[in-house]
């Protein structure tokens, strides 16, 4: 491709409103341009590598045995009512109404749209299993996109759908497609990890992320420092402490604390370790007002106490209902005085949160304890009175009513793996890739069925595989780039070789040699972009750069008469001559322009 027919949008400026590294790039580089909140054009450069992330996907995923189809992006309401998610997949979902008043949705998943198909068209157990694809526009209506195209709300992606009759075989092709994320993920060149995940809103028990590594990911992954263990924060379980609760030494005393209303104000008056302090949290859910106990340096894991029965829609509680069951304001709030069930007074009764009898009985007041409170003696927290803390408190001793006992907070550097080998590191990444086992959520509520080989109607379960296609396309930036640019895997560049003909215009000698050469490179299945635009060294360098391409050629006056041509990795420190009869066995060395399978 000539630099001249290929129109490069390149900007010196970084954008103001461009809000990390990989969307300031995107938009420096001219691969795309912003529409609207959340919507972008892609130019042809940012096309040619949007496309080259689909393609890999694709022949992975045709690898596995699935079979490629297109949907619909517009769907009817009718549909999304039969699986219960038009109301309850909120304000993401874009509704929409057609000149007969019928309502529809821009699609943000397709479980509806396949579950229709497979019902009308899938009647037997021999036609099981079977997976089908697609790779789609998607459109999300997030309250606030940002990012660039990687929280955008129109965006590319791979989604999967497989049926099984039974489990053994819903494992089997999760294995595959776990496999293949892996070798996708690989031929990408990007440096990821699969993590144990929570389904969310896709629902089902056995879910995992593939996070690409990166200090701009949104996500929190932990994992072992000893083994393979991974998983996402909000699913990784905080181990109760090994040892058993330490015995009162201290005698419960209130203290006055005026205005310090968080732990780390109160630790630091106390001049005690914020690790003896513990945060109290007023929350609402179906199963009513509850009090949540984790230790001051501890965070909440919104994830986990939404599993609690009764606290799946929990919100936190509002000023007037912590006035109203506690007597007092936040930031003085805590597990003192408190006796929220008559009958289990001095009774000390400990709940777990997976006793037999409903959590919901409890109502209307609950306390929740962490595991690590639970191990916790003599510490400070909130004494339910407006400028007081208590100091030396004990569960044990100085609660007079029973509470729950849960994994409700996120891990933190340094916590025991949970399986027992080595202790956890967190670091941040980009979720770029997600797999289910969805079980028979959609079948049964879409009413899909085949018949088994003794003629018997039996509801297939599912799986589901996404990959966010645009959103790996910034992912790799965020992973490949230095102060002058992109730095791009051969993979997924959008060009092999930037050719570089040095004041071509000024010289028929150069002009020649250069067209010769691209020639020569383009015939041996190189993607060639020459930049034939009479430009000064200086500038055409910097494009170059700024794009990413892996590989630069420069043709000059001075290296032909010396028989050599100037090439540079993007990556590399400096130039090296090569000679010019050398230089296609030189590239075939270093270019990796077909890594498919």
């Amino acid at each position: 491709m000539r630099a001249s027919r290929f129109p490069l949008f390149t900007v010196k400026e970084t954008p103001a409103d461009a809000d990390t590294l990989s969307h300031q790039l995107m938009l420096r580089a001219g691969m795309i341009r912003k529409l609207a909140a959340g919507i972008y054009t892609w130019t042809p450069l940012g096309t040619r590598v949007l496309h080259k992330v689909a393609n890999i996907v694709r022949e992975e995923m045709n690898r596995t045995g699935a079979l490629e189809m297109l949907m619909p992006v517009v769907l009817p309401k009718e549909l999304w009512e039969e699986s219960g998610r038009w109301d309850k997949y909120g304000d993401l979902l874009l509704r929409i109404q057609d000149r007969k008043k019928a309502w529809y949705c821009f699609g943000p998943t397709h479980e509806e749209v396949i579950c229709d198909l497979v019902r009308h068209e899938i009647k037997s157990y021999r036609q099981l299993p079977i997976t089908f694809y697609q790779i789609q526009t998607k459109f999300r209506d997030e309250i606030r996109p940002r990012f660039g195209v990687m929280r955008a709300r129109e965006f590319l992606m791979k989604d999967a759908y497989s049926f099984h009759l039974d489990q053994a075989s819903l494992d089997e092709t999760y294995r595959s497609m776990y496999q293949a994320y892996t070798r996708i993920f690989t031929r990408l060149g990007l440096n990821f990890r699969a993590v144990s995940a929570d389904s969310g809103d896709i629902g089902g028990d056995v879910s995992h992320e593939f996070q690409v590594l990166a200090e701009s990911g949104e996500d929190a992954i932990a994992f072992s420092d000893q083994s393979d263990y991974a998983a996402n924060i909000e699913l990784a379980e905080a181990l109760a402490p090994a040892r058993e609760r330490p015995k009162p030494s201290e005698i419960c005393t209130k203290i006055d604390t005026p205005g310090k209303t968080t732990c780390k104000e109160v630790a630091a008056y106390l001049k005690v370790p914020i690790t003896s302090t513990v945060r109290a949290i007023a929350v609402v859910g179906s199963g009513g007002f509850a009090l949540i106990l984790v230790r001051g340096d501890h965070e909440l894991n919104e994830t986990k106490l939404k599993k609690i029965e009764g606290f799946g829609d929990y919100r936190l509680a509002t000023e007037k209902e912590i006035e109203l069951h506690l007597r007092c304001r936040a930031g003085y709030i805590g597990p003192v005085n408190l006796n929220p069930y008559p009958d289990m007074h001095r009774n000390r009764t400990l709940y777990t949160a997976t006793a037999s009898a409903p959590i919901n009985e409890l109502a209307p007041f609950m306390l929740i304890v962490d595991r690590t409170v639970d191990k916790m003696s003599d510490f400070v927290c909130g004494a339910n009175e407006a400028g007081y803390h208590c100091r030396g408190f004990n569960l044990d001793r100085d609660l007079e009513q029973g509470y729950i006992v849960a994994d409700i907070r996120k891990v933190a550097e340094g916590d025991p793996s949970p399986d027992g080998k080595g202790t956890l590191r967190i670091v941040r990444g980009i979720e770029v890739g997600h797999i289910f086992q969805n079980g028979r959520k959609y079948t049964e509520a879409m009413h899909v069925s085949v018949l088994d080989d003794q003629g018997r109607t039996q509801t297939p379960i599912t799986g589901c595989y996404g990959i966010g296609v645009s959103r790996i396309v910034a992912a790799a930036i965020e992973q490949n780039n230095d102060e002058r640019g992109i730095i791009w895997p051969d993979s997924i560049a959008p060009f092999h070789i930037a050719l570089l003909p040095l004041n071509m215009h000024k010289s028929e000698k150069l002009q020649s040699e250069a067209e010769a050469l691209y020639k020569e490179l383009t015939k041996d299945g190189y993607e060639v972009l020459m930049d034939d635009r009479p430009l000064r060294p200086g500038p055409m360098f910097a494009d170059a750069e700024l794009i990413g391409i892996p590989h630069r050629v420069v043709l000059s006056e001075r290296g032909l008469n010396a028989g050599s041509v100037e090439y540079k990795g993007r990556r590399d420190a400096s130039n090296h001559d090569v000679p010019r009869r050398e230089l296609l066995t030189f590239l075939k060395e270093r270019v990796r322009i077909s890594i498919s399978p």
